[in-house]
């Protein structure tokens, strides 16, 4: 079954924080190298997309404990596992390797689910990162109108990701924790390519972040002017992730199901982080709020992003079995 089918049946469930799964294994340095990079030249620790060739089994296992909960949607281990990203970690070369290990490791998870319930079917969504770099905005304060990054590396970048996760085998592709539209642009811009080129049709979506409660991302856009400047994209679904606890997402969310003819989609963190830089929101307490989204009408796939565990993602399931998804508002064609 086509995962387009299933949205109209039901509200999908998304998974929940790879990252903050993983620090859970307090994984040292050498954790971080294994065998393989045990004489690396460069630090490695914190380079959590390597984790797929190094720490394997650990990838696994997460990827498993969020099926168990009931994940429909499972995110490739790729968030930073693009070039500009990797720069970082002087493993620009291992783009595609990663890519591809990757995405078996979360393929295989969800084949093993689906053959034990072939009455849900579990879904690879390709992972794809806003990169550490922004496209809009100058990281030097004293000259505002320099910038780190093109709109033409970031394509390169993305084409290069792109390939390498549809070669692997993805299901679909997630453009996820958009700060800035014009990176999100550009990955759309390369994606479509790719599409086109290869005559795919495979389904996309994009989650955007609001980076504070004046209700923008950090290029400055409402939650309606970022849908506006992406509805182009052909996109299987819009909505919002990171940033911000459930309740605090609730006015945005809401203004996002109000203009968008597309599948919402929303995965909030567990809270906003501690002084301690952990996530305090019970699973009973977030899916308390979700519950509330799901019985207002404005969601068709739900989840969690930082913090969020397997626990969290089953209290999320557990509520929004009991709705029906929103309906999908019919595009309205303007003449000028």
């Amino acid at each position: 079954m086509k995962i387009q089918d299933l949205l109209k049946e039901r509200i999908l469930i998304i998974d929940g924080a790879m990252g903050t799964m993983i620090q859970k294994h307090k994984l040292s340095e050498e954790d971080y190298r294994g065998t393989r990079f045990a004489n690396f030249a460069h630090p490695l620790q914190g380079n959590n997309d390597l984790l797929v060739l190094t720490q394997p089994q650990i990838i696994s296992d997460i990827h498993k404990e969020f099926l168990s909960a009931g994940a429909d949607i499972l995110e490739t281990n790729t968030f930073n596992a693009n070039s500009i990203s990797m720069l970082d970690y002087h493993m620009v070369d291992l783009v595609k390797e990663l890519n591809t290990a990757a995405v078996k490791l979360a393929l295989d998870a969800a084949a093993e689910y689906t053959a034990m319930n072939p009455d849900k079917p579990r879904f690879v969504a390709g992972a794809i990162g806003p990169t550490n770099k922004t496209a809009s905005l100058s990281p030097d304060v004293n000259n505002p109108g320099y910038r780190a990054v093109s709109f033409d590396d970031l394509v390169a970048c993305y084409t290069e990701q792109v390939i390498a996760l549809i070669d692997a085998g993805v299901h679909l592709l997630l453009v996820e924790t958009v700060f800035d539209t014009l990176n999100c642009k550009a990955a759309l811009f390369a994606i479509n390519t790719v599409k086109e080129e290869r005559g795919l049709d495979i389904p996309v979506m994009v989650s955007g972040t609001i980076t504070d409660n004046s209700g923008r991302t950090l290029s400055g856009q409402t939650a309606e002017a970022f849908w506006v400047s992406i509805s182009h994209g052909n996109l299987m679904s819009v909505g919002l992730n990171c940033a911000l606890g459930a309740p605090q997402m609730r006015p945005f969310i809401e203004e996002m199901a109000r203009v968008a003819w597309v599948p919402i989609s929303c995965y909030p963190n567990a809270g906003l982080p501690n002084e301690f830089g952990e996530y305090d929101d019970t699973p009973e307490g977030m899916a308390a709020v979700l519950e509330d989204w799901c019985k207002e009408g404005w969601v068709n796939i739900v989840g969690g992003c930082c913090g969020t565990t397997p626990d969290h993602i089953r209290a999320i399931a557990i509520a929004a079995a009991k709705y029906a998804p929103r309906p999908i508002p019919v595009q309205v064609e303007v003449s000028i």
